[in-house]
């Protein structure tokens, strides 16, 4: 059972609370598509690696470590880049943003 008795403080933590997508796409495309974009950047990860290590099968044993470093060098820098998921709004900001055009087109009419 909430603790929070008054019906405006509900009101209140549920403005607060409650997140929105918010990045200009239909919420059902972003269950698919934020998975996919997951998945590109590890992909893409993995492809640059397998790129560096590449090298390593004709070269020399001395210049393994050269390779491994290279390799480690390019994940590291994959990793930093990839997609990451921007976190969804309050619902409350969505509001306020909303309220601005609403606002902007009782005036002229």
């Amino acid at each position: 059972m909430s603790t929070v008795k008054s019906p405006l403080e509900k009101k209140r933590l549920s403005l607060e609370l409650d997140r929105r997508n918010s990045y200009r796409e239909n919420a059902k495309a972003s269950r698919k598509n934020i998975p996919r974009s997951k998945a590109r950047s590890h992909r893409d990860e993995r492809r640059s690696v397998a790129q560096a290590l590449f090298g390593a099968v004709a070269a020399p044993t001395e210049a393994l470590d050269v390779v491994d470093a290279q390799a480690r060098s390019t994940a590291r820098k994959k990793k930093v880049n990839a997609f990451k998921k921007s976190p969804d709004q309050p619902l409350q900001t969505i509001i306020v943003k909303k309220e601005v055009p609403r606002k902007r087109r009782a005036k002229h009419a």
